[in-house]
């Protein structure tokens, strides 16, 4: 198998000098040693470790630090325990996620009445137990410091607090005086809700309920209801096709219900030496998305032949020829795209991320030429989300400008600045003669209301949500409201005159529906209630597909540029922009945080910037520095300053902006000051609105701007053999291909018969009993990062803010690296692989032989521990790592020290104001008390989540059995959405881990096998459904020059 370059960043692609230092160079920081003497110790500019380290831990250092005391902390037990609260023990509820009409049953765990993780819901059929990063994240939303506490008022430019007696009175009389009434919401999916809304609206003539999402789906709307006669949008089965293409649909990220979709398409991707057999995907884009990172064929074009690319489509599926698409190559992927789906009718699936009508009409055409109606897309129970229609919208702002609205309530909404004229409707809602915010913090709209009534958060909250008909999920309050809020549907309640409460509508109403009060207490505490799955079509109307081939025509634009507007798969569409875990995330593709940017092509930054990447001088002068040119775009006439990150992949012509960013400051800590907000870029077509243009031009300014990456953070020093990928067809043909790459590679050591003994000097341990270990498929793994919140929420990971980000100080314990492959220049033969990296529980560990104190060692059950009160923060630990997995508290990042000087609020290293936030009293509620708070000056890392495995051996114990599979999940492994984890005791036969290694064994490899250090974690190969993987460009280097690299990187370790 030919060898291929993989590369996380354009320095190590050209193998730069300046790479090679940054490779070297483990720590950015220099040590303070122009202090010497005895009379200077006290007035030394180190922190209190680097003033042990550079001592030397002589007897003067122990005595200095000998006489620091930490404050006193008293703790104050209950007076009168709760009789349901346990100390020490968890309580898990049952309930709903649900933000901007997205709906994802969950698991909330209660410790001491305080929730602080969230995991899916394994009894749900739609996500069987699957989050997102989103998801994952909302927990800390709860404790937000910014969520409004009490109800407020317009005061003249101010708000002041109101009781809510008073607001009550004062809004009540307002809306009996004000004329037609309009609820704007998101989408509401709870039935129950809906129910609640319209007694409300009846109570008040000629008013409505309006529906706006931040991210429309419109077009699909329309364009099903006119094809289909169904306003709605069906299911999508991807476990169910055996070819999928996607026109710019990001349907593992971002798409309508990526949870459940990633999930799906997981499991038709997942492979196994009996069986290798796996789905084909074509992604057809404009920008590298997460969905098109993981696709195995890939064609990109510009934004506005999106429609020409499915006419296209149509018309090959139909046996015509391919044309009015530019490009060979884009044709030629269009006429495969559409052989593999005639090939497989009845499974194969089309589906399409765009806006317009016209082009949704088109791609309905295409499902039901190729079968997918009635089996891949499933009518019987279409998605309850996602409802808002533009039009609306905008008939909606019309009526607030003529006079023909009266009160304005809004909830789940802040159009104010995720609409796309905003400007117009701040103006319009000015004029109106009442105004009530139901929203959870002072968003841009929310601030221009004359009364604000809080609502609970979901974890506060009772109801239900559809997410597709039939399908329900419940939600209980897991904790008593911590501010004077009240849940949105009691303040509809009240106001018409309806003297229950929302809780009580909610039992009564499910109680009946279910038959009886067990019945109904069955129903929360398993969390769903779902009908009989069943799968079927829908009559298919032709007579719009003629005119829609007609329309999409004139939509190729031939501009300089054109612009697409998205989003990421952590900020989403900015609900959560004040998460700061979320905020840190890495995006997947560009692996920046804390900022949003105009994603741009090689060629582009070539043409423009004069920055030739494939040129090793300008690849260091645009990477290794964090400043990033700033551009001045100016997109449907509106401007906007992004600095420019350079991505693989990207359509020569296009640039991509995400929204989300560019936040009020009254939104939070976390948002404030963070990015541009992206929404007026986007503009009305007179149907629908349309989130790309070819209305763009632009101008280079000489400033710059610093962007938080952390793709150049963790690098190997030269190492090759990190990662494996193989074709399915050389799979097919020789199942033992990585087998035998490994045999060559090890040949030296024994590999594999003596393997263990031969490549060390290390004494080999016999560890009978528990041996933690695991396995992670590189086929499953899609790089959507909620392992990552997931561990960090479990683990009380720190968020450090982007000034430390920038100086490569992030803290995550689970990284996602992602590696590129094949010619840079060339956007459709770029590949993506992506690798989650953690702490490999070496057996032999080279960070445990060079810690001076024995902080870090092996226990008895295979894993490299910590015992952070021994560590003194040599850092040799993390020098000696080969994976770069171990993490340094530079500072005080959680308020853990009681020394005030570990955060620094100014001068170098100053921490930003996140980081004081997520010190605060109401935000540390969030932290696992199972898991120690790390101070300033050691060293943290993975622990295959210790305290779960401890919490299972006591729960077998317990109950007098063997551990089990089912007893320890880990974080990561329970939060991953296409169970691409296991995790397990290595020494059981029986257990799914060796079941897993057993019976995949030819695609099993350890990362960096070659310096034997024995990882715990291993690895199943990529393989994909392609012939052939990405070319192995000259300016890559040979073959040859790998190994030369990779025995020198040997030789000096």
């Amino acid at each position: 198998m030919a060898k291929k370059k993989y590369w996380q960043s354009f320095t190590e692609l050209n193998d730069t000098e300046a790479h090679q230092k940054l490779a070297q160079n483990e720590f950015r920081e220099d040590l303070p040693f122009e202090v010497a003497d005895d009379k200077n110790f006290s007035k030394a500019p180190a922190s209190r470790r680097d003033f042990l380290k550079y001592l030397g831990f002589s007897t003067a250092a122990a005595m200095a630090a000998a006489s620091c005391e930490t404050p006193v902390k008293k703790a104050i037990p209950y007076l009168n325990k709760p009789q349901d609260l346990v100390p020490g023990v968890a309580d898990y509820y049952a309930t709903t996620f649900v933000s901007g009409g997205e709906a994802v049953s969950v698991v909330a765990k209660v410790r001491d009445g305080r929730p602080i993780k969230l995991e899916g819901n394994s009894l749900s059929s739609i996500t069987k137990g699957s989050t997102s990063a989103r998801v994952q994240a909302a927990v800390l939303d709860l404790y937000d410091t910014a969520r409004l506490r009490t109800p407020m008022m317009s005061s003249g430019d101010k708000k002041t607090a109101i009781g809510i007696d008073a607001a009550d009175k004062e809004i009540g009389a307002a809306l009996a005086s004000a004329g037609p009434v309009v609820l704007l919401t998101s989408t509401i999916t709870s039935p129950t809700t809906k129910q609640v809304a319209a007694e409300f609206l009846a109570k008040y003539p000629g008013s409505r309920h309006v529906q706006f999402d931040a991210v429309s789906y419109s077009a699909m709307l329309l364009a099903n209801e006119a094809t289909y006669g169904k306003r709605a949008i069906p299911s999508y089965h991807f476990d169910n096709a055996k070819v999928i293409v996607s026109l710019g649909a990001d349907f593992l990220g971002t798409w309508l219900s990526p949870v459940e979709f990633a999930r799906q398409y997981a499991s038709g991707r997942k492979i196994s030496e009996k069986n290798p057999d796996m789905s084909k995907h074509f992604q057809f884009e404009s920008m590298l998305t997460l969905t098109g990172a993981n696709s195995d064929e890939r064609y990109t074009h510009r934004p506005s032949e999106t429609g020409a690319v499915a006419a296209a489509l149509l018309a090959a599926v139909q046996g015509q020829a391919v044309s009015g698409v530019g490009g060979a190559n884009l044709a030629k992927g269009i006429k495969a795209a559409a052989d593999a789906l005639v090939a497989n009718k009845g499974k194969a699936l089309v589906v399409c991320g765009s806006n317009n009508v016209n082009v949704q009409v088109i791609v309905n055409a295409i499902n039901e030429a190729v079968g997918a109606n009635g089996t891949t897309i499933n009518w019987a129970s279409p998605l309850q989300s996602f409802q808002g229609i533009d039009s609306e919208m905008e008939a909606l702002v019309a009526d607030m400008e003529g006079g023909r609205v009266g009160a304005l309530l809004l909830y789940g909404v802040n159009p104010a600045y995720e609409y796309y004229n905003a400007e117009r409707f701040k103006k319009a809602l000015k004029g109106l003669k009442l105004s009530v915010s139901f929203n959870e913090r002072m968003d841009e709209t929310t601030e221009l209301c004359k009364y604000i009534v809080p609502s609970h958060h979901f974890l506060e909250s009772w109801g239900d949500a559809e997410p597709k008909a039939g399908y329900y999920s419940l939600m209980q309050p897991t904790i008593n409201p911590l501010f004077q809020t009240r849940q949105f549907q009691d303040s509809l309640l009240k106001w018409s005159g309806n003297p229950n409460t929302y809780e009580s509508i909610f039992r009564t109403t499910w109680t009946n529906r279910l038959g009886s009060l067990d019945n109904f207490n069955k129903a929360l505490q398993d969390g769903v209630v779902e009908a009989a799955a069943s799968v079927s079509g829908a009559p298919f109307n032709g007579s719009a597909v003629a005119a829609a081939v007609s329309a999409v025509a004139g939509m190729v634009k031939n501009s300089k540029v054109e612009v697409v507007v998205y989003q990421k798969v952590s900020i989403g569409d900015g609900k959560q922009a004040n998460n700061p875990w979320l905020q840190e995330l890495p995006d997947p593709i560009t692996k920046a945080t804390w900022d949003n940017y105009a994603m741009v092509s090689p060629q582009f930054a070539k043409d423009e910037l004069k920055i030739d990447i494939s040129n090793a001088r300008e690849a260091d002068r645009y990477e290794v520095y964090t400043e990033k040119p700033l551009m001045k775009f100016t997109i449907n006439k509106k401007e906007i300053e992004l600095p420019v990150l350079i991505v693989p992949g990207m359509q020569a012509n296009t640039i991509a902006i995400a929204v989300g960013y560019g936040r009020s400051e009254k939104v939070g800590r976390a948002a404030n000051g963070v990015g541009k907000n992206a929404y007026p870029l986007l503009s009305y077509n007179g149907t629908t609105v349309d989130w790309s243009s070819a209305d763009v031009s632009f101008t280079k300014s000489e400033a710059k701007f610093k962007i938080a990456q952390t793709q150049t953070h963790s690098s190997y020093e030269g190492r090759h053999e990190v990662i494996k990928e193989v074709t399915i067809d050389e799979f097919k043909k020789n199942p033992k291909v990585i087998m035998e790459e490994r045999a060559a590679e090890l040949k030296a050591y024994g590999f594999p018969d003596t393997y263990e003994k031969d490549g060390t000097l290390y004494p080999i341990y016999d560890r009978p009993g528990i041996k933690w270990g695991m396995s992670i498929d590189l086929n499953s793994c899609i790089g959507c990062g909620a392992c990552s919140v997931a561990c960090t929420a479990e683990n009380n990971v720190p968020v450090v803010g982007k000034n430390e980000v920038l100086r490569f100080h992030e803290m995550h314990w689970m990284r996602i690296d992602r590696y590129f492959s094949g010619n840079v220049h060339d956007s459709d033969g770029v590949q993506t692989i992506f690798q989650p990296m953690l702490c490999q529980h070496c057996d032999n560990a080279p960070c445990e032989n060079v810690c001076p104190v024995a902080a870090t060692n092996h226990s008895s059950e295979g894993l490299n521990q910590m015992t952070y009160n021994r560590c003194i923060g040599t850092r040799y630990c993390a020098n000696n790592c080969p994976y770069k997995v171990r993490r340094f508290n530079w500072l005080d990042y959680t308020g853990a020290d009681s020394f005030p000087d570990n955060q620094l609020k100014e001068g170098v290293g100053a921490l930003n104001d996140v980081v004081f936030a997520m010190n605060d009293d109401l935000t540390r509620m969030v932290l696992n008390p199972d898991v120690t708070v790390r101070s300033r000056g050691v060293i943290e890392k993975c622990s295959f989540c210790v305290q779960r495995t401890q919490e299972g051996k006591l729960k077998a114990k317990k109950e007098n059995r063997p551990l089990e599979d089912k007893d320890v999940k880990t974080a990561c492994q329970q939060a991953c959405p296409t169970d691409a984890i296991v995790f397990g005791n290595a020494n059981n036969p029986d257990s799914e881990l060796s079941q897993v290694r057993k019976n995949n064994a030819m695609r099993t490899f350890y990362s960096l096998e070659q310096i034997h250090v024995l990882p715990n974690v291993s690895y199943l190969t990529k393989v994909r459904n392609t012939h052939v993987l990405a070319a192995h460009a000259v300016h890559h280097g040979e073959e040859k020059h790998e190994e030369k690299k990779e025995g020198a990187a040997a030789e000096k370790h």
